[in-house]
């Protein structure tokens, strides 16, 4: 996408420059760091609303954009936007593999091996999951009455039970910090709302007169989890409430967050999404959001992009088959949705050892080929739910296939096609002008897919397999493929 930035005060339509850094225009985030709202903004796709500005403010609004890492050129087409997610996020996640119970010492190893085995192919957001706050949480249950770790502000607080360098008000930053010296980034769960324990003590809110029974709407619950009230967003010190939990986040070092119970139902917990996007926007730090659980309405997809980096798109998915043939209606569905900076999220892949080590996933070798084939293509993010201390060989050639990743990280003009039962088509372009096709055997037996060359403006091709990582005799007019039951294949046609 390139943008344009126009100075009326320099004689009609002159172009002035055009800056790469930005890709959405969201002015409350211009606002809080001095760039003027008046600047002509004019995309390729004319999704942005359009200002118009003088001389003297497209300067200041020059100087303020450099100052937050947008580089000005003078060329007419913008390089890659400086957005907070440019390219689908990709990184560990431990709820798949740990639940409730991940503590400091599995962290830092699995974060060590993260950074060893998976970072060099791209896996860099390192996130721990829901109840780190929870002293005795043990299991993918919750408590009933739980006891969170809060300040005197009802923020919460790693149990230092579980996390012994937390202890004295440090927080997550000791761990921030060693994740960051590997090279990854930081992040952390959070439910929506305020905890209902500090409602019970109706503690202050930092920096304000109001207290937590203030600002709660005890009737806006989690139908899952016990932890939290929501926060009644038109209450004095609402907006406060949620500064300062961002804000002490934020300065712990914490780069992403997940924000749980947010999705569903959308429109009753919009204000909160608003809230916590206005939160990280006051900190000054760039903190990835991503909301969840799904399914996000489809119907909200203008709001979701503009206060989120990415957002689920179903409920929890899990090694089942019928959920993952149910993604691929709503990834088609979403397809046209997704932007740059703006992520539809089909869940975490759950690969490998799962389940607290119980047990390996039960997807079979050709369901987590789909998984991973389908993912790609569609630009999910990429977030790996396994066990990493028990990777095996098959499983990294999964995750680690440097030509399927680069699909989704770097393809466009993603696109899904229709065959038939059971048989289900994406393609997507290369930046070299290549083209990518997935053929899906969602059937339950092996069946020969057949791909019509002229559907992508080709007579012949030359192929190459991705996942084998081989080159195939050429083809003209069709290819044909045997895929097994459940299973995909990927290749590389020029």
């Amino acid at each position: 996408m390139s943008l344009d930035l126009i100075a009326l005060g320099c004689g009609k339509g002159t172009k002035v420059s055009s800056l790469s850094g930005v890709s959405s225009l969201r002015l409350d985030f211009y606002a809080a760091h001095g760039i003027p709202q008046t600047i002509t903004m004019i995309t390729q796709d004319d999704r942005m609303p359009r200002f118009s500005t003088d001389r003297r403010s497209l300067l200041a609004g020059l100087t303020a954009l450099s100052a937050l890492g947008a580089m000005a050129t003078t060329t007419a087409e913008a390089k890659t936007p400086a957005v907070l997610a440019p390219k689908p996020p990709m990184g560990w996640n431990s709820w798949n593999s740990f639940a409730t119970t991940i503590n400091e010492d599995q962290a830092l190893e699995t974060a060590r091996i993260m950074a060893d085995k998976l970072k060099p192919h791209g896996y860099t957001v390192f996130t721990i999951d829901i109840q780190w706050y929870e002293p005795g949480a043990n299991s993918y249950a919750y408590a009933e009455k739980p006891v969170p770790t809060m300040d005197g502000y009802g923020r919460l607080l790693p149990a230092p039970n579980r996390f012994p360098s937390s202890a004295g008000g440090k927080g997550f930053k000791p761990i921030a910090d060693q994740v960051h010296a590997l090279g990854l980034t930081f992040g952390i769960h959070l439910m929506r709302g305020i905890p209902r324990l500090a409602v019970e003590q109706n503690l202050p809110v930092f920096g304000t007169s109001v207290h937590a029974r203030d600002i709660a709407n005890i009737e806006s619950i989690c139908p899952w989890n016990p932890d939290m009230y929501g926060v009644d967003m038109s209450k004095p010190g609402a907006q406060a409430y949620y500064d300062s939990v961002f804000a002490l986040y934020a300065s712990w070092g914490v780069d992403f967050i997940k924000m749980d119970d947010m999705s569903r139902p959308y429109d009753a917990h919009a204000p909160e999404i608003e809230g916590a996007h206005k939160a990280i926007v006051k900190t000054g730090r760039p903190i990835l959001l991503s909301l969840s659980p799904g399914e996000t309405p489809v119907a909200r997809a203008g709001h979701v992009r503009k206060y989120a980096q990415m957002w689920r798109i179903s409920d929890d998915f899990w090694d089942e088959w019928p959920l993952l043939e149910s993604q691929f209606t709503r990834l088609e569905n979403w397809n046209e949705h997704r932007t740059i900076g703006g992520w539809p999220d089909a869940d975490m892949l759950p690969l490998g050892r799962l389940a607290l080590g119980n047990r390996d996933t039960k997807f079979t070798p050709a369901e987590q080929t789909t998984l991973m084939t389908l993912w790609s293509i569609a630009r999910s993010p990429l977030i790996m739910g396994g066990d990493l201390r028990h990777l095996d060989h098959p499983t990294l050639a999964l995750l680690n296939n440097d030509e399927v990743i680069a699909i989704n990280q770097d393809s466009h003009d993603n696109q899904p096609h229709f065959l038939g039962d059971g048989k289900r088509v994406w393609t997507a372009k290369a930046a070299n002008g290549d083209t990518y096709l997935a053929l899906f055997n969602t059937a339950d037996k092996t069946a020969d897919l057949t791909f019509d060359l002229s559907v992508i403006g080709l007579k012949t091709a030359k192929v190459r397999d991705l996942w084998a990582k081989a080159d195939l005799a050429p083809v003209s007019g069709r290819l044909i493929a045997s895929v097994p039951s459940h299973g995909a294949a990927l290749f590389r046609l020029s």
